[in-house]
């Protein structure tokens, strides 16, 4: 179990990267920012895959198929549309309750505990999500007039997209860590392959879609400058976030129930705070220093009610 949250942790120190990364490219679309991510992923994972095909079924690349509609696509440009809909603060709120419906979601998993005993940690998460976005949204209130000006409909869609993309990821994450326990014949680090091939085909597919478009369809006119940035961005997404995070993850759902690596999210909101504090050159506030203090203690005391439960063989045996 000590292994699997090691991986959930290095995951969510990964993932957290993703958020800095779209504050340097506030000038692209969702759409391209998540075909520029997902075709590069694709391309990094290609080398890789060949000697794996062989054991891919038919029903391993319906799972694939799926599961890079959902949890990459689907979900990256919900994410990012909403940002730039309703802003940070609401999206962040929104979508960083994913620690507890992928624990409710999860709640009959093999191996998973009682909820009532994972109530105190589950109320110290989202009292820590609550307190990141306390004083963001006080600016917002009294600061932003163009929050202000903002139609009812235009909140009412962005509001839309942040719970699509709770929703995505929270299906995501159930669905891929019952195939992957259910089906032992590829380890993370081989599923993440795959599924990077899979995501990329998706996304070239869908890139050769947006290029026969009209100019300015989908994304606006930028700078020459801008698009080497973008691609150096989404290379280094697809080979950090993408590639060595879905690995990671992929690890510690293989080793953990569901009731805990939902929890393992946290560390993605934890590292993003840090990244963002090193961005801004700043130190955290007084709420933001409470937040980490009660996600990082909500988790803790989740991994020890969990640690209170002996795992099965199967769940403490490495992947394969």
């Amino acid at each position: 179990m000590q292994r699997g949250v090691m991986y959930g942790m290095s995951a969510g120190a990964i993932w957290g990267f993703i958020f800095l990364a779209s504050r340097l490219l506030p000038d692209f679309s969702p759409l391209m920012l998540s075909v520029g991510r997902y075709l590069m992923y694709g391309i990094v994972s290609l080398p890789f895959a060949r000697r794996l095909t062989a054991r891919l079924t038919r029903a391993d690349l319906v799972a694939l198929v799926k599961l890079a509609l959902v949890g990459n696509l689907l979900y990256y440009m919900l994410l990012a549309r909403a940002v730039q809909l309703i802003g940070v603060a609401p999206t962040s709120l929104i979508v960083g309750i994913l620690p507890v419906t992928v624990t409710f979601a999860g709640r009959h998993d093999h191996g998973a505990i009682e909820l009532r005993r994972l109530a105190g940690p589950l109320l110290m998460i989202l009292a820590g999500i609550v307190c990141i976005n306390l004083d963001v949204f006080r600016d917002v209130l009294t600061h932003d007039d163009s929050a202000a000006a903002t139609s009812i409909l235009t909140r009412l869609a962005g509001l839309a997209c942040a719970v699509g993309a709770l929703v995505s990821w929270t299906w995501y994450a159930v669905v891929n860590a019952s195939y992957l326990q259910a089906n032992d014949h590829f380890d993370g680090n081989e599923w993440s392959v795959l599924w990077g091939v899979v995501t990329g085909v998706l996304g070239l597919m869908i890139g050769a879609v947006v290029w026969m478009l009209p100019a300015g369809t989908v994304q606006a006119s930028v700078p020459a400058a801008r698009w080497h940035l973008f691609w150096i961005m989404s290379i280094a997404l697809a080979t950090a976030g993408s590639w060595l995070g879905n690995m990671l993850w992929n690890a510690a759902s293989k080793r953990l129930p569901l009731t805990l690596s939902g929890q393992m999210i946290a560390f993605e909101t934890l590292f993003a705070l840090l990244y963002a504090f090193i961005y801004d050159a700043r130190l955290p506030r007084v709420p933001e220093v409470m937040a980490i203090v009660l996600l990082l203690a909500g988790v803790i005391w989740s991994v020890r009610q969990h640690a209170v439960e002996p795992l099965s063989d199967a769940q403490e045996a490495p992947a394969h």
